[in-house]
């Protein structure tokens, strides 16, 4: 039973750091700063940054160890979230690839 779940675990952070690469190329492509890094072949982690506009940063990290989503402002942290919180509030960034494409970079994620 536990080596199914392992198993599962592992597609689920191959399948997300996918997802995270071609959320950043999807984002570049907008005209935002993204990128979306990963360590070795294996992609059982990455690194996701994108800059919204002046000093808004999100960056989203995914390893076996866990799953955070944090937001900063001006270098300061405005929200930090873990887990299933995280993967939503990254649906909620993808989300905005939907809306019709604005001059203006300036995206706001924080309520």
């Amino acid at each position: 039973m536990f080596t199914r779940l392992a198993d599962q675990h592992r597609r689920f952070i191959r399948e997300l750091v996918f997802d995270l690469q071609a959320l950043a190329i999807a984002l570049e492509q907008r005209g935002l700063l993204a990128s979306c890094y990963t360590c070795g072949g294996e992609l059982n982690s990455a690194s996701f940054m994108v800059s919204l506009m002046d000093g808004h940063l999100i960056r989203f990290l995914v390893s076996d160890y866990g799953i955070t989503w944090t937001e900063m402002r001006d270098d300061r942290e405005l929200m930090k979230l873990e887990g299933a919180e995280a993967i939503s509030q990254l649906q909620e960034l993808a989300n905005l690839l939907k809306q019709p494409q604005t001059p203006s970079p300036a995206i706001s994620l924080v309520y």
